[in-house]
């Protein structure tokens, strides 16, 4: 099937409809230039096809696409090909509405000499390390592609909307609280052991990932399947310092948020805690 234009946005963005019926984007340099509806598309200069979901996305496309520089556009989706590479994770198509929107916003604040700092760079670091050195990368294709050197502080803004995008939160502001939650989880064991987690440890990886998936279950009023009430008597007495620290998470999570855990939800927990927290041989 070949396609053909059916709206000339401006000379590098097309609107037309795929094999599917799916409304489409179609970028490329000088895609649109001279072109009119019902031309054919010449496919050696298309460099991105957007799908749009819906009417609303659709528009805000349009509107993004129309006013942010093609290059950095381009950039913003070479990182984001890099980051799906890298992290052998799929990453929900928003990802290119709210990166590109966030990047070309940093790409100005940097012109006129403003810095924003991240006030989660250092948990960024520790709970979405992978994510994090994604961000690095996109920093160095962005000072190679552009020649705009940012600050540290927007690596780990890139890596939120990574971590945003993997795990299809919604909102920006939820993945950022999931991470303060994450941290006073963490805190919370940290005191209740008086001790330091070994933070490149395999069972550090593994809790903190579980971590992850627990507060994200926590956002979308999600369930585990099936309590366990036997196992978790047996926790209670076999690891009974485990599930007192769990108790105290629990207690958290209720004052905080209203949510009361699962029995397998204190089952995970405590299992994890009591790996995490293992001497190290």
């Amino acid at each position: 099937m070949t396609i053909t234009v059916e709206k000339v946005i401006n000379n590098n963005l097309i609107r037309s409809h795929n094999e599917s019926g799916q409304e489409i984007l179609i970028m490329g340099c000088g895609l649109g230039f001279k072109k009119k509806p019902g031309d054919p598309i010449d496919e050696a200069l298309i460099e991105k096809i957007y799908i749009a979901e819906d009417p609303a996305q659709s528009s805000h496309l349009v509107q993004l696409l129309s006013r942010i520089p093609l290059e950095r556009v381009q950039v913003t989706n070479e990182i984001i090909r890099f980051a799906r590479t890298s992290l052998g994770k799929k990453l929900g198509d928003r990802i290119y509405l709210t990166l590109t929107d966030h990047i070309s916003y940093a790409i100005d604040r940097a012109a006129e000499g403003i810095v924003l700092k991240n006030a989660l760079l250092w948990e960024i670091k520790r709970f979405y390390n992978h994510e994090f050195l994604v961000g690095r990368e996109a920093l160095s294709i962005i000072r190679k592609r552009l020649g705009v050197e940012l600050p540290e502080d927007e690596a780990g803004f890139i890596a939120l909307h990574l971590v945003n995008a993997s795990m299809e939160l919604g909102t920006m502001s939820q993945i950022t609280e999931m991470t303060r939650i994450i941290q006073n989880i963490v805190s919370i064991v940290k005191y209740h052991y008086q001790m330091e987690l070994d933070e490149y440890s395999l069972h550090y990886e593994r809790f903190i990932t579980h971590l992850k998936f627990f507060v994200q279950r926590v956002f979308n009023g999600e369930e585990l399947d099936e309590d366990d009430k036997s196992f978790l008597l047996i926790l209670k007495e076999r690891y009974r310092n485990e599930y007192q620290c769990t108790l105290k998470i629990r207690d958290y999570m209720k004052r905080e948020f209203g949510q009361e855990l699962t029995e397998d939800e204190l089952i995970f927990l405590t299992v994890h805690i009591k790996r995490v927290t293992m001497p190290v041989a």
